[in-house]
């Protein structure tokens, strides 16, 4: 429909996990208008809600934006793919489903990072306000919100096998890794209602959408934020080629995610003074932090040919195994087509030395060189494990101020050698694991890295020859208190009035597991600062310090 540009007391700036939420939580009260923008299309497109379609979403131009990294030296000089959502519900439109809230100790250090209000006992509470759990109300769930939690409904031998195996190597079976300590093997919760994927589009959006005070914008892209003497004012969409300019009483929020909100930041000419200069953008508001701090989880893909075993390859690859998964699904909504790409997961340390689990498991019954590309023709199983406190620090930047411009994603994986260490332990926990007498049954061959990978030196390059990312991009626009913060513990921008940033790039440390919910929690503690404003006691940073960024 044609836009019709106005005055809004909240603009809430990209319709992912956050961006739903505040659209939701903040248009509750009638007597306030809420303007929600998103870039992406309607999310009407089937292979969304079908929770295997996930394979046909992330590549798709129609629901992702398909950025790619700078060549990473860590990884031999390759450039990755790097999927984000575009498309109302954001990322979790295309994501793996997981519901992963990380560990207790992820909030209490941002907190002693000196982010009051921000410890466990601080945002627990948020988790459990969204959350609708299949399981109902407890200590630690609650059935009272919006984002389903459900079991998954589709097992397969494989996997109960590789759980048997890990607990063989002390990694004791779990049932709920949502408790503060995830520690331990199981299968995780997803967000899907009856074997039909749940976005945050379906679980905040869908019950707000008739308010006559929510006006929802998809296909409008904004390029910056307009300052008025130290205050965010407006901001400025393009739609159909034309720039538009929609003003704000309120607040500006901006919830484009860990590329995008650091982009309309230095577009706006808030960011890096050197950056900006280079570019031609005048400097409005000079935050040198805005870009850096990038942190994201490099899984290692170890795959597994196996025997006597039914795996997804076997069946995605057979003209009659396809219509079996169609029949199943259309009967009961489960079977293959409801599965989330990883069913099986585990917590685990590296090495003794660990404080808490610092690898994560994501186990598949399938197979592939790379996501895109079609399914092995052999059987197979993937024992992803990434590291879940990297060291590594990278940034990124906008190439120029046109908002068509892609952006220049540098993660700076395996920089720092620590995280290099990590992943070679990962690689030998892995095989450790796999020698299980549980899964012997199905006569594991390591496919990659491969059987003659054993020295240290040859285990370093495998790492960086088979890494990749598991699309949990965070930190760009940290929260905290020092020079390089972007935003403060209430997530305001510091040194501008009346504009937020309330998504995953706003973590000073990236959180130990999925970043879905953990985003939405950001959301909700954002949507009780703005609409109950309570002034946080400062708290002075502790001996813990931020790593250093590039």
């Amino acid at each position: 429909m044609p836009i019709v540009s106005s005055v809004y007391d909240y603009i809430v700036v990209g319709a992912g996990p956050a961006g739903c939420l505040l659209a939701n939580r903040l248009s509750a009260d009638p007597s306030v208008k809420v303007l929600l923008l998103e870039a992406g299309g309607q999310d009407n497109y089937a292979w969304i809600h079908i929770p295997v379609g996930y394979l046909f979403c992330i590549g798709n131009p129609r629901t992702d934006w398909c950025f790619k990294t700078q060549p990473q030296p860590g990884l031999d000089g390759r450039s990755l793919n790097y999927p984000r959502g575009k498309v109302l519900g954001g990322c979790s439109s295309i994501n793996g489903m997981i519901y992963m809230r990380g560990q207790s100790s992820d909030y209490d250090r941002w907190e002693a990072l000196g982010n009051p209000g921000w410890g466990w006992k601080d945002v627990l509470p948020l988790f459990r306000k969204s959350e609708n759990h299949h399981a109902g109300t407890s200590e630690f769930h609650s059935a009272d919100g919006e984002w389903r939690v459900e079991q998954q409904r589709y097992r397969w031998p494989i996997l109960d096998a590789f759980r048997e195996a890990a607990a063989e190597s002390g990694i004791a079976s779990i049932d709920d890794f949502n408790t503060g300590d995830n520690q331990g093997c199981g299968y995780f919760q997803v967000n899907q209602k009856s074997g039909v994927r749940w976005n945050s589009a379906k679980a905040f959006l869908r019950p707000a959408r008739t308010r006559a005070n929510l006006t929802i914008h998809t296909g409008v892209r904004v390029d910056k934020v307009l300052l008025e003497e130290g205050r965010a004012h407006a901001v400025v969409a393009r739609w159909q080629g034309e720039d538009h300019p929609f003003q704000a009483r309120g607040e500006i929020i901006l919830c484009a995610g860990a590329i995008g909100s650091p982009n309309i930041l230095q577009r706006s000419g808030i960011g890096p003074r050197p950056l900006l200069e280079r570019l031609g953008i005048t400097v409005q508001h000079e935050l040198p932090g805005v870009g850096g701090n990038l942190q994201d989880h490099l899984q290692l893909r170890l795959v597994y040919k196996v025997s006597n075993a039914r795996t997804l390859n076997q069946v995605a690859n057979s003209l009659w195994g396809k219509f079996g998964m169609g029949v199943r699904y259309l009967y009961d909504r489960s079977g293959p087509l409801a599965m989330a790409p990883s069913q099986l997961g585990a917590f685990v340390r590296s090495s003794p030395e660990q404080p808490s689990p610092n690898l994560q498991y994501h186990v598949q019954p399938l197979s592939l060189e790379r996501f895109g590309e079609p399914l092995h023709r052999f059987p197979a199983f993937t024992a992803s494990v990434c590291n879940l406190r990297p060291k590594s620090r990278g940034r990124v930047d906008i190439s120029s101020a046109d908002p068509d411009s892609p952006p220049l994603i540098d993660p700076n994986y395996l920089s720092d050698p620590d995280d290099v260490q990590v992943a070679v332990d990962a690689i030998r926990l892995t095989r450790k694991i796999v020698q299980g007498a549980a899964l012997q049954g199905f006569a594991p061959q390591e496919y990659l890295p491969g059987v003659d990978v054993q020295s240290e030196e040859a285990l370093r390059a495998a790492a960086g020859r088979i890494g990749t990312t598991i699309f949990h991009p965070a930190g760009t626009c940290r929260m905290g208190n020092d020079t390089l913060a972007v935003v403060d513990a209430q997530l305001k921008v510091r040194g501008v009035q009346g504009l937020r940033v309330a998504d995953a790039s706003i973590m000073p440390e990236i959180v130990s597991g999925n970043t879905c919910s953990p985003t939405v929690m950001i959301a909700e503690k954002a949507a009780q600062m703005i609409l109950d404003p309570q002034p946080l006691e400062a708290v002075p940073v502790t001996s813990l310090q931020m790593p250093e960024t590039i």
